[in-house]
């Protein structure tokens, strides 16, 4: 029983502490980021991350956190150019989480066939559809990644959006170099998040072949990135998610459930909850 328990707490320690690497590559991530407009720290990087996650608990898809983040910069212009700066981080984070959800989608089309077919349409139709989609997204994402001048270009050529295209010149300041390095960042940073998830699978006694887990795990981020929720209100929709996808793994639902709603409390209300207290440091009144 004191050897369960060890476990136990060691598993969670594992898990809070990769909660800090996690936010702690987006910090690093986004210091590379804003390094063409001014020079900050790592600790200020990472204290206008948390800052951004607490602004964006309750934005759609999560959008708040740009707010947050841009209040550690000094003048009003580097911080509008710093929001064209920061979607090109999550640009990359997207990447990553459809290029793994698409491994996951292929595991999961070929490994767990319907049990019954549709008189119309054979099984996994609807899937194959949506992973035929998804990998023609994926190119597209990839290409406009990698030629972020596109997106200039459409500023100038829209009169609408022509007075704002200098907010978004930044984005064609990042060699190749500068976003492949995006990218690598963005891989590590999942696999940690995805990792620290599998870990409290397993302390909560939900037994499954690691590399599956992570597959299934990867198809569950897919579709949180896919679909529009609100930070403070998507654990149920994460819930049911991860209990289909995971479910096919193992019947220890409980456990599924729980781990669910530590990761979530671990890597989002947390990490929000240190950003309210560093938001209280930085006097964002102090001009007025």
């Amino acid at each position: 029983m004191n050897t369960l328990e060890s476990r136990g707490r060691m598993g969670l320690l594992v898990v809070v502490a990769g909660m800090f690497v996690n936010w702690g590559l987006e910090a690093r991530k986004w210091q590379l980021l804003v390094k063409p407009l001014q020079y900050i720290s790592f600790p200020r990087a990472y204290s206008a991350v948390l800052s951004g996650v607490s602004f964006s608990i309750n934005t759609p898809n999560r959008i708040g956190e740009y707010g947050g983040r841009v209040l550690y910069l000094r003048s009003n212009r580097s911080k509008l150019k710093a929001i064209a700066a920061t979607m090109v981080g999550s640009f990359s984070q997207l990447i990553v989480t459809i290029i793994f959800g698409l491994t996951g989608l292929c595991y999961y089309i070929n490994k767990f066939p319907l049990v019954k077919g549709n008189g119309y349409f054979a099984p996994h139709f609807w899937e194959k559809i949506l992973f035929g989609l998804l990998i023609v997204i994926c190119a597209l994402v990839i290409l406009l990644y990698f030629r972020l001048q596109i997106i200039l270009a459409i500023f100038e050529k829209i009169p609408l959006l022509r007075k704002a295209r200098i907010f978004v010149q930044i984005i064609v300041r990042y060699s190749a170099g500068d976003l492949e390095h995006l990218l690598l960042l963005s891989a590590i940073r999942y696999i940690v998040f995805s990792a620290q998830y599998l870990i409290l699978l397993d302390t909560l006694g939900v037994e499954m072949i690691w590399w599956q887990g992570f597959l299934m795990n990867a198809v569950v981020y897919l579709v949180m990135a896919l679909v529009p929720t609100i930070a403070i209100a998507e654990l149920g929709l994460r819930g049911k998610v991860s209990l289909y996808f995971m479910g096919l793994l193992s019947t220890n639902s409980p456990g599924i459930i729980a781990a669910t709603v530590c990761i979530w409390f671990i890597n989002l209300v947390l990490p929000a909850i240190l950003g309210s207290v560093l938001l209280l440091g930085i006097k964002i009144f102090k001009e007025k």
